[in-house]
């Protein structure tokens, strides 16, 4: 995706990961941003290091529309500097969020190098 942080970051008014930041764009009638939350929030909890931010894409629309956030639930993945690694719409299988953890820890690892 990109080597500079997402400029909306600020905006979210949350604290970056570790090793990464799982961003959950949800709305309040949407049925799979309950499962994705509950999937975000598992794995946050398991993997040390990894940061679980939920926005309300009604509330927060200005926000969601700098995100480029066309539908929900949408799941962004910044690594630990905040750039965007992985974006993915729908409800993600855990595998696929552990997955993409690991491509964060990898990006940072290389612009560490």
């Amino acid at each position: 995706m990109g080597g500079v942080p997402v400029a909306w970051w600020p905006e979210v008014e949350g604290r970056l990961g570790r090793v990464a930041t799982l961003v959950q764009f949800s709305s309040a009638f949407c049925a799979p941003c309950r499962a994705t939350r509950r999937v975000l929030a598992d794995v946050a909890g398991m993997v040390p290091g990894v940061v679980h931010v939920e926005v309300d894409a009604d509330e927060r629309l200005s926000l969601t529309r700098a995100a480029d956030v066309r539908t929900t639930p949408t799941t962004v993945v910044l690594d630990a500097a905040g750039r965007e690694v992985v974006r993915a719409a729908g409800a993600p299988r855990r595998a696929d969020v552990i997955a993409a953890v690991g491509a964060a820890a990898a990006a940072a690892d290389r612009s560490d190098a």
